[in-house]
């Protein structure tokens, strides 16, 4: 069963399964909003038992999933379409690069947690959203495993705050992201955080989303989506 609802004045889409859940995940989306994909990644977690629920971060400072869609569109078109959208795309992500954004952000992230309270919450999210998702897991310790998917690491949060595992999926070829990689892994290590990333070869940016054929990596894809099953359900097995 999935549904659209809002919490907290936070919109979200919620998926889920037909019997009870074996715990829930966060689905935190990409630059592009609360589109189909994201509800997508919902759905089938869903289908593996999972009460998903996915937030929109970016309505309520005017990104919405339609502008999001308009803009995917036009930066994966012509390059004049790339040209014209490049100013437009700076223009609607110029407020989520703030600090009070990240701070509403993020007690927005921890309500959701509050609504799932009684069952065990793992997070997920995919570029801007792997971001949040290590975010998340450094801000609130009822998360108990986080796999972002090509984000960065916030400099400023808390790591050794961090109570759960993270596993982390990036493309070789995604040289802005796993240039800091090394950093990462040892700043995890000195937080004694349970870290583990995985990397794949000749694989760039996006390479999860099915809806980019530029960038979508069938292979890369489905081994990931196996690891962060099996990844969830151990943390899940252990509540």
């Amino acid at each position: 069963m999935a549904m659209e609802s809002t919490t907290s004045g936070l919109p979200y889409y919620r998926a889920d399964p037909t019997s009870t859940p074996r715990g829930a995940v966060v689905v935190i989306h990409e630059i592009w909003g609360l589109n189909g994909q994201i509800k997508s990644v919902a759905d089938r977690l869903a289908a593996e038992g999972y009460a998903a629920v996915a937030p929109d971060l970016f309505s309520s400072v005017g990104l919405t999933p339609e502008v999001g869609a308009e803009l995917e569109r036009l930066m994966h078109g012509t390059e004049e379409e790339r040209h014209r959208a490049q100013p437009l795309l700076r223009e609607k992500t110029t407020p989520i690069r703030s600090p009070e954004f990240a701070e509403q952000a993020l007690a927005h992230l921890s309500s959701l947690v509050d609504d799932l309270a009684g069952t065990t919450v793992t997070v997920t999210g995919f570029c801007f959203g792997g971001t949040y998702a290590f975010a998340l897991a450094a801000a609130d310790r009822r998360i108990a495993a986080a796999a972002p998917f090509y984000g960065s690491a916030p400099e400023d949060a808390d790591l050794a705050a961090i109570a759960g595992p993270v596993l982390a999926f990036y493309g070789a070829d995604d040289e802005r992201i796993t240039g800091a990689l090394p950093d990462v892994e040892r700043a995890m290590r000195r937080s004694g955080v349970d870290f583990e990333a995985v990397v794949y070869e000749n694989t760039g940016h996006a390479f999860f989303n099915d809806t980019n054929p530029s960038a979508f990596r069938a292979g890369p894809a489905a081994d990931a989506w196996s690891r962060l099953l099996d990844f969830f359900g151990r943390a899940t097995a252990q509540d």
